[in-house]
């Protein structure tokens, strides 16, 4: 792996990581208006909080060593989740500033996973 990739992975990856673990602690804890946006967007509160422990699992996943499987899936589903928050804030027609979020955050999920290490990808 280049050099350059493996900073690419890095800064991608902490960004998502620290993302994904600071909005799945703000929804485990109902605070940060997430709540408020889960509602808005036609989903019941508790679901908020079924997304935040998964995220804080899916980030662990991706971060520990080894179980590449396990990593394929947890990017998966992130890629799911912020897909899904997209067309979610489309299909409400919230303001286009919604969509900054989810859409930065699915970026950072493909190149997470597009420049991983060799280490974490399932061996062909």
């Amino acid at each position: 792996m280049k050099k350059r990739d493996k900073i690419i992975y890095w800064i991608a990856t902490i960004w998502f990581a620290i993302a994904m673990v600071a909005s799945g602690i703000q929804q485990i804890f109902t605070i940060g208006g997430f709540v408020e946006i889960m509602e808005r967007l036609g989903f019941p509160g508790y679901f908020s909080i079924v997304l935040g422990v998964w995220k804080i699992a899916g980030v662990l996943a991706i971060l520990i060593p080894k179980f590449p499987l396990l990593k394929e899936w947890a990017y998966a589903g992130f890629f799911f989740v912020m897909s899904g928050a997209i067309v979610s804030h489309l299909a409400v027609a919230d303001k286009a500033v919604e969509l900054f979020a989810p859409l930065f955050l699915l970026v950072l999920t493909v190149v997470s996973w597009y420049f991983r290490p060799e280490s974490k990808r399932i061996p062909k």
